[in-house]
């Protein structure tokens, strides 16, 4: 019995693919035809004997691709640990099976488009923190989670996740049409997930932290900013803090969130693009929806604005605060605070100032309190909803320090001195980490200060280099991560029969030709430095000629860097702003 310690197994004929749970007992398989791709329940012995037998730990999901329709299966996972006992687990490889034989069917083109949508998909499988548990519900929070009905209890984890956190719902969405499968769909969440045991003074105690990503206007760093239609904020991320003490529960929860209203920042060459405001559209209408809906889910709204309210940033932060005195609703309080103008020069103890203005406020909201009797002792009444630009590396500084007062209360002992040694301080700056590769494409910066409570000229250079890699990601890779975010999630679906794929673009000749000229000019005007003339006057004038050609392309470049940028072609995202 090889396969003994797999949940599940695979059986593949020429005809079906057939899953079978081996973990409870039931004589239930589930069979998919490769050719109607009809899904249906049979039983075990209905199993071909020829069938080629694989193991795997779980169904993500199908998706039509060009050559047809595509099974994605998880084939590795790493246990993370247990949330009271519920095995937790990391998926760490996948496989993508075609239900088409062959690809004979295809064109060249055709070919060559299902190869570039594979390699999606492959893309957004590679990137760290998808996670899944069999037996617990992810998706929500201990304070949701304790205020559910007896029938949410009964239905299958498909049913009752938070769709906001299921990034292969779009993958189930034929599972979920068919209740009597739900129990062969594994739901994914996408973020982060640590845990620790952890000892303070003598007190033991099991600490948890889980960040859920949205995947409703999900994406990469420049393309997807403020919000949607539907009040969907970009990059927005549930962030838990989990501290289980001597059988009582407690939990802190954070959101992130881009600024809530319509607005853009297309990488256009330039290090820092400059944000535009949206003038064609009622930003009241969305800006309203996203905190109806966040007040639904979280009770009162404490917003954290962290932008530089100087420069660039500043006419953000001026709308936001107009925006939400406009609102006037009480349930919805703002402060702003120039997180890089308080900080300059390594001044990071000023951070205390922002800690004192919300210490007052984070005192009413509390935290979610079970005891060992299971008896609810206090709910937590209101959320930090932090913000930054990207809400990435601003917003993980301010998250860990509300984050450390909230565990502070909840073991009522003052950490601050233990702080170094506290794997807590390790796992912020991990889960920085894991929040900006997933939307900035590189670790986080500024994690030395959430690691240590101290700035240091290390952390300076390796934020430097972070950035310099985030500049060339977002100038020329992030267009492809765009699309292939947008293929997994559904946004974009491919239509077997559409005559032009999106992926062809044409493009100009300046495409080309600019760079080029610009590399030959500037080589010209090296070798004439190296080889000087006859005369100093020759060589000047060779230098100058040169070099004015090769400052004046890399002008010309600059000016139209929208054309240079590597753009998402699937889903256009200037309608979608």
């Amino acid at each position: 019995d090889t396969y003994s310690t797999y949940n599940t197994l695979m059986h593949i004929t020429p005809e079906k693919f057939y899953v079978e749970a081996c973990d409870d007992g039931a004589d239930d398989v589930l069979a998919i035809d490769r050719v109607s791709t009809e899904v249906t329940l049979t039983v075990k012995k209905d199993v071909p004997p020829s069938a080629v037998t694989r193991p795997i730990y779980g169904i993500l999901g199908t998706i039509r691709l060009v050559a047809g329709t595509y099974l994605i299966v998880i084939t590795k996972k790493k246990k993370v640990g247990e949330i009271f006992s519920h095995a937790i687990w990391k998926a760490t490889d996948f496989d993508i099976l075609s239900y088409k034989k062959t690809m004979l069917h295809l064109t060249d083109i055709q070919l060559q488009d299902n190869k570039v949508f594979l390699s999606m998909l492959n893309h957004v499988l590679s990137v760290d923190g998808f996670y899944f548990s069999t037996t617990y519900d992810l998706t929500h929070t201990l304070q949701r989670l304790a205020n559910t009905s007896p029938e949410f209890q009964e239905m299958s984890l498909l049913e009752r996740a938070d769709p906001r956190f299921v990034w292969n719902g779009h993958l189930l969405r034929e599972f979920a049409a068919q209740p009597e499968i739900h129990r062969f769909a594994t739901p994914v969440m996408h973020g982060f997930i640590t845990m620790h045991s952890c000892s303070i003074n003598g007190k033991c105690f099991d600490w948890l932290l889980v960040s859920r990503r949205s995947c409703f206007r999900a994406g990469v760093r420049y393309y997807v900013r403020g919000i949607d239609s539907e009040g969907h904020a970009a990059n927005f991320v549930e962030t838990e803090q989990i501290v289980h003490y001597k059988g009582s529960k407690a939990s802190f929860v954070q959101t992130r969130g881009s600024i809530p209203f319509f607005w853009s920042q297309r990488p256009n060459l330039k290090y820092k693009p400059k944000p535009q405001i949206s003038k064609s559209v009622n930003h009241m209408d969305g800006f309203q929806r996203h905190f109806d809906s966040q007040i639904i889910s979280y009770g009162k709204q404490m917003i954290v604005n962290l932008v530089n309210q100087k420069g660039s940033e500043k006419p953000l932060e001026q709308t936001f605060a107009k925006m939400v005195n406009s609102m006037a609703n009480g349930m919805v309080r703002y402060i702003a605070f120039d997180f890089h103008k308080e900080c300059s020069r390594m001044r990071w103890d000023r951070l205390q100032i922002l800690m004192d203005q919300l210490a007052e406020q984070q005192d009413e909201f509390s935290y979610f309190l079970v005891d060992s009797d299971g008896k609810i002792v206090t709910q937590q009444e209101g959320i930090f909803r932090s913000n930054c630009m990207d809400c990435l590396d601003r917003t993980n500084v301010i998250q860990s320090l509300l984050a450390r007062r909230s565990l502070q209360a909840q073991l009522q002992v003052n950490i601050s001195f233990l702080f170094n040694k506290l794997e807590e301080a390790f796992s912020w700056a991990d889960n920085a980490n894991a929040c900006a590769k997933q939307y900035a494409g590189t670790g986080a910066l500024k994690t030395d200060y959430t690691r240590t409570g101290k700035r240091t000229q290390w952390g300076l250079i390796m934020d430097g280099w972070n950035s310099l890699i985030r500049y060339y990601k977002n100038n020329f890779s992030d267009g492809f991560r765009q699309d292939a975010i947008d293929l997994f999630l559904g946004n974009y679906s491919v239509d077997e029969v559409e005559p032009a794929s999106p992926l062809h673009v044409k493009k100009d000749w300046k495409f080309l030709a600019l760079p080029i000229i610009m590399v030959v000019a500037f080589s010209m005007c090296i070798i004439c430095l190296l080889m000087a003339g006859d005369t100093w006057t020759e060589t000047l004038a060779y230098v100058l000629f040169w070099g004015s050609a090769s400052f004046g392309t890399f002008a010309i470049i600059l000016y139209n860097g929208k054309d240079f940028v590597d753009a998402p072609k699937l889903v256009q995202k200037e309608k979608m702003d």
